[in-house]
């Protein structure tokens, strides 16, 4: 069973991205819906869901911090947002909290639904506005990795994990590497990547189509994807 969190203010909406929700992943669905930042952070302690799907502008604060409790609980979540915000300072707080995608409502449903079900692949949903922000955020500022600088095996999973919120100790317990390890590997790659912050670093992580079952499945650890919708 799919366990799906729906957090949306509005009723239509609701209405709208259930039926998303329901074409996208496989079913049987468990899905739960709330309709206010409180609701969505008491949903978010009462259970684990494979897939959020969280609105920004909620009447009693940001649905960014759902996406953290959320993440918070359960490194497995599919979280995508799912709004009409597509500035720069939204998308970098959401992809810097962890978001595995971040969706404009006014595509068409099709479009959604499509996107949606690529993430079981690995494949970031992302509008093509979004994506067309994030290219352009790349060809105006830092450096590009060079193949001679690129970023080791161990630095992509180091990446992977910190673009999904983890602080170095929780990163440090998944790698099984010392704090201060980790801590010299973040150092690495924002110097190679020409960048000083964890919100820049989810933009590159995204770019690079990173995901930590992506990174481990490369260097052959054999950990489980944390990409795709678990099964109940």
């Amino acid at each position: 069973m799919t366990s799906i969190l729906i957090v949306e203010d509005l009723a239509e909406a609701r209405k709208w991205l259930r039926g998303i929700a329901e074409a996208a992943f496989s079913a049987p669905h468990e899905i739960t819906m709330a309709s206010t930042l409180r609701a969505g952070l008491m949903a978010a302690s009462q259970q684990l869901y494979d897939v959020a799907l969280i609105d920004l502008g909620l009447p009693d604060g940001s649905g960014i911090e759902i996406l953290r409790a959320v993440r918070q609980r359960s490194a497995d979540t599919l979280c995508v947002i799912t709004t009409v915000m597509g500035d720069d300072v939204h998308i970098v707080a959401a992809l810097s909290a962890g978001a595995n995608g971040y969706l404009l409502k006014e595509q068409p449903s099709e479009t959604i639904i499509r996107q949606l079900s690529q993430l079981a692949e690995g494949i970031p949903a992302l509008s093509p506005a979004i994506a067309r922000r994030i290219m352009e955020h790349f060809q105006l500022t830092g450096p590009a990795v060079t193949s001679e600088e690129g970023l080791t095996e161990r630095e992509k999973e180091v990446l992977a994990l910190i673009s999904r919120g983890m602080r170095n100790v929780d990163v440090a317990d998944q790698l099984a590497l010392s704090g201060n390890t980790v801590a010299t590997h973040i150092k690495s790659i924002y110097r190679k990547l020409g960048i000083s912050s964890r919100a820049e670093a989810s933009w590159y992580a995204t770019m690079l189509g990173l995901s930590p079952g992506k990174a481990e499945s490369e260097n052959g650890t054999g950990t489980p994807s944390a990409d795709g919708p678990h099964r109940t």
